[in-house]
């Protein structure tokens, strides 16, 4: 999933990553690409995980993992870094959730007395990041489907979501509408169809991705 996420960045952007699976993004881009990660905690240049051992440990990402920076990486306060998000400079979020609408509507934050993480930025990234990208498993930890026709959930913000990348296929909410584009192998439509609880249309050509 991160891989797949990786695709979507360019030359140049500024780009914020949630905590867990968006935190391996910077893992699989080219050395060569020029791009500025983003974290809510005061840090513009967050570079890949760091190899164990070599952790420094005055340096974290929003969610207290460790890692490292690219040349050209600075520093501000919490202030200043969501002044970023709410001045519409973070050309991309990459955010995990619980529940995602069909019409793009995201909940990904703490359900009162629940062991999971909190809102975070996501509010403010959700409504002011350029483009945002959701990274999550099909289904919960009981089977059932986190693709919606109405989340059930509180939500974080309405009509936000513009692509999700689950471990079974990659959707794009094109007009409040939910599009199968992508199938990571081995999954099929069939499958797919079967785990999601809510309609979605299908790309006339559908790419199937084997990493």
């Amino acid at each position: 999933m991160a891989k797949r996420a990786a695709e979507e960045i360019t030359e140049g952007m500024a780009v914020n990553l949630g905590i867990g699976i968006p935190s391996l993004v910077p893992n699989h881009l080219p050395s060569e690409l020029l791009v500025m990660f983003h974290a809510e905690n005061g840090i513009l240049g967050i570079g890949g995980t760091p190899l164990k051992g070599s952790e420094d440990e005055n340096l974290c990402n929003a969610g207290g993992l460790p890692v490292s920076v690219v040349p050209g990486a600075s520093y501000c306060d919490s202030a200043t870094a969501f002044g970023m998000i709410r001045s519409g400079k973070i050309d991309m979020t990459i955010l995990g959730s619980l529940q995602v609408s069909q019409t793009g509507d995201l909940a990904n934050w703490i359900v009162p007395g629940k062991k999971v993480p909190g809102m975070g930025g996501a509010m403010e990234l959700s409504q002011k990041a350029k483009k945002v990208i959701v990274l999550m498993k099909h289904t919960d930890k009981h089977g059932q489907s986190k693709l919606l026709e109405k989340c059930t959930l509180p939500l974080t913000s309405g009509a936000c979501v513009d692509m999700v990348i689950t471990n079974m296929a990659v959707f794009e909410i094109k007009d409040r509408s939910l599009v199968l584009t992508e199938l990571f192998s081995p999954y099929s439509i069939e499958e797919v169809t079967e785990k999601t609880d809510c309609g979605f249309l299908s790309a006339s050509k559908i790419r199937k991705i084997e990493y």
